[in-house]
């Protein structure tokens, strides 16, 4: 007889890590058996949390299931922004996109990508932090790294950029120095080739909260200079064409 999983369980211990800077394998965790408890669970996590920012992330399943989660904490560069470093931190430059209108949840019809891209009334460049709870991340148990929201540890929205920033993002010159040093300096590069292909995917997701993707809410995209680990704190400056966002990571 398998224990019962308790959400409100896993999401007291995965809070507990994340408040120590730790991590434990994911043969140490009770795991979600599906997607409901893992959302459950990242319910309980966002609460522990005290996250009330309307930021998301969306990335989609290994099984190719479109998922969110909270971006905490959360902090636009204009004001100086400074999020806690932890050992195993990683950074990703993304694209982060503003609704101005709602996309409810929709029978029939899919949304196409020209209909979502109508509802964006802005877009920034970003940068992801993230460390997760869960030592090996997503790679064993992704629906664990769902409930451990997604592994987000820090949102920073940068600069305003021209909307089409959706259609030419990559390709864009892209350069990050962190703590003096370029640790990338290249072409932007989304996994999917559209930054827009998972937003998409969760618009068109039946089983989404109907909270969700409201006029108003912030969504970011997705990397485009994959993952890079952090192994100190420092400053970062990115580059992304002609628009430029700097910030710092620092010791909480």
């Amino acid at each position: 007889m398998t224990e019962a999983f308790d959400p409100r369980a896993l999401a007291a211990r995965l809070h507990s890590l994340r408040q120590a800077g730790r991590q434990e394998e994911t043969g140490t965790f009770a795991l979600p058996a599906d997607l409901h408890q893992a959302m459950e669970a990242q319910n309980f996590l966002t609460a522990a949390d005290g996250i009330s920012s309307n930021a998301w992330k969306v990335t989609v399943s290994p099984q190719g299931q479109a998922v969110t989660g909270p971006l905490h904490p959360y902090a636009e560069a204009a004001s100086g922004a400074s999020i806690p470093w932890y050992p195993g931190m990683k950074f990703e430059t993304e694209i982060a996109v503003r609704l101005g209108k709602d996309l409810p949840i929709r029978t029939g019809t899919a949304y196409s990508r020209a209909e979502v891209v109508e509802a964006i009334s802005a877009a920034h460049l970003g940068a992801e932090l993230l460390v997760s709870a869960v030592r090996e991340s997503g790679s064993i148990s992704f629906l664990l790294f769902t409930s451990d929201r997604l592994g987000n540890s820090g949102y920073v929205l940068g600069p305003k950029l021209d909307k089409s920033a959706v259609d030419t993002a990559a390709g864009t010159p892209l350069k990050v120095t962190h703590a003096g040093r370029t640790i990338y300096d290249g072409p932007a590069q989304h996994p999917k080739g559209d930054v827009l292909a998972w937003l998409v995917d969760y618009a068109n997701d039946g089983l989404r909260p109907e909270t969700s993707l409201r006029a108003g809410a912030l969504i970011t995209t997705g990397t485009l200079s994959g993952a890079i680990e952090l192994a100190e704190p420092g400053e970062i400056d990115i580059l992304f064409g002609d628009s430029q966002l700097r910030f710092s990571v620092s010791k909480p």
